[in-house]
């Protein structure tokens, strides 16, 4: 019985071997498809991922020539993994990135290097006695037993592998394809500056609106992404604090100089998170079950929409000026009208409050939420002025508003287009209607018949 028992578990096992083995092609098959799939979405959301990819395998296989090619091993001998050891730890994804550990693990290793050789020469002068204690005590610096000629030799083999692995990754991080810690900031302040526009612009149309029979109604479309797009400027400040960190390593390149205002970004973001943090106390209102009684919210409602609308304006317009690095000349116009709607805010609430005999706790909702996006008014100041001290800092180009001397054509494709005769005998119009050209002098009426 017992013997029964072994050869039918050992031939469920070998059963069970032989489909893992039949089942191993078609295992294979999907892994592949899910590394296919994995690999066309990183793609697809960032194609500069794969690129990159692509350098550091590049790196890898120039380094690794110093390990598996003989001449070269020679030279450098088994100290030559560090060279490999190196591109993993030291290549990032920027180019900042790449260079402020490269330049660090190279001082670090440099540093360590000495205070291990000047560590193992104090030691040798204490004698066959002193020299054990001493070692001990340095042996976080450097734990070996070589003489000091040793030592250096190795010392000077180690750094320069370290030092060639730093070069290969600087030099392929920055001349291939490079990405840049500066430009990723550059974009993340713009973009998150335009997300809490979009979330303005659209405010106004979602919250409380006062039908055209007198009720009011609660307007909330979840599939509108642009109302949660606030959200991902809240988790922000690391990520702005690191590139702005790497951008300052980076030598100057495209449209961004060596001495580019790095920290200065991190003050628009600042203020981009505080106006965030109001809309999300903002965005609580949206799906509450509390309304005001529809004549308060008549009193209102203009006002509020255009303090969301002006100041959502005025937002983009700094998010275009960061983009195309000009002054933000245009957005004092949308900041001016946002005051104004302030006040007729303040005007309208006051009127309000003594033409209905509305409930308190009914209107508070209300009033909160035009006191929440008063204080965002005043937070988009915040972010405007940041903008220009970076406009100024930067020296970003100042577009000048110029009035074109050309008519606009006419209904009909009418135009007027003056010529100079050049004979001195002063200036003539020509008119086009419709095809058909009328020719006058300046004093005279184009539409008169000529005199024969």
């Amino acid at each position: 019985m017992e013997t029964e028992t072994k050869t039918q578990e050992k031939n469920g096992f070998i059963a069970r071997g032989w489909d893992r083995f039949k089942a191993l092609p078609g295992n294979i098959k999907a892994k592949a498809v899910e590394i296919a799939k994995k690999t066309k979405k990183t793609a697809t959301d960032d194609p500069r991922r794969i690129t990159h990819c692509l350098k550091v395998a590049l790196a890898l296989t120039l380094v690794s020539l110093f390990y598996y090619f003989k001449p070269l091993y020679d030279g450098f001998g088994s100290e030559s993994l560090w060279a490999v050891l190196t591109v993993v730890v030291v290549f990032e994804f920027t180019a900042g990135a790449t260079l402020y550990k490269g330049m660090n693990r190279g001082l670090a290793t440099l540093l360590a290097g000495a205070l291990g050789v000047g560590a193992n020469y104090i030691a040798s002068l204490l004698g066959k006695e002193g020299e054990p204690i001493a070692l001990g005590v340095f042996v976080f610096l450097l734990m070996s037993a070589y003489r000091v000629d040793e030592i250096i030799e190795l010392a000077h083999k180690r750094l320069s592998t370290i030092m060639l692995g730093v070069a290969i990754c600087i030099v392929i991080s920055i001349f291939i394809c490079p990405v840049w810690a500066g430009e990723n900031l550059h974009n993340l302040v713009a973009n998150n500056i335009e997300k809490l526009s979009s979330f303005l612009e659209g405010f106004g149309d979602e919250y409380v609106r006062v039908l055209d029979n007198g009720d009011t109604g609660m307007v909330t479309k979840k599939d509108k992404q642009f109302l949660q797009g606030y959200k991902s400027v809240l988790n922000t400040k690391s990520n702005e604090e690191s590139l702005a960190n790497f951008a300052w390593w980076e030598p100057g390149h495209g449209k961004f100089g060596f001495h580019h205002p790095w920290k200065q970004y991190l003050k628009i973001g600042v203020m981009t998170r505080k106006c965030a943090f109001h809309m999300e106390a903002l965005s609580g209102y949206i799906n509450s079950n509390i309304q005001a009684p529809p004549e308060f919210l008549r009193k209102i409602q203009d006002p509020c929409k255009k303090m969301s609308s002006e100041s959502g304006k005025a937002l983009k317009e700094l998010s275009l000026a960061i983009k195309t690095m000009t002054h933000p000349s245009s957005v004092n116009a949308h900041l001016d009208k946002s005051k104004i709607a302030i006040t007729d805010l303040k005007t309208s609430l006051e009127a309000a409050s003594r033409e209905t005999n509305a409930e308190l706790l009914k209107i508070i909702p209300a009033v909160t939420v035009a006191s929440i996006l008063t204080d965002i008014t005043t937070c988009v100041e915040g972010v405007a002025e940041a903008v220009r001290e970076l406009s100024r800092e930067a020296r970003f180009k100042r577009v000048e508003m110029t009035v074109s001397k050309e008519k606009t054509p006419l209904i009909g494709q009418e135009s007027v287009k003056p010529v100079n005769s050049g004979d001195g005998g002063g200036e003539h119009v020509i008119i086009e209607v419709h095809g058909v050209l009328l020719e006058s002098s300046e004093n005279e009426n184009p539409h008169a018949p000529k005199k024969g």
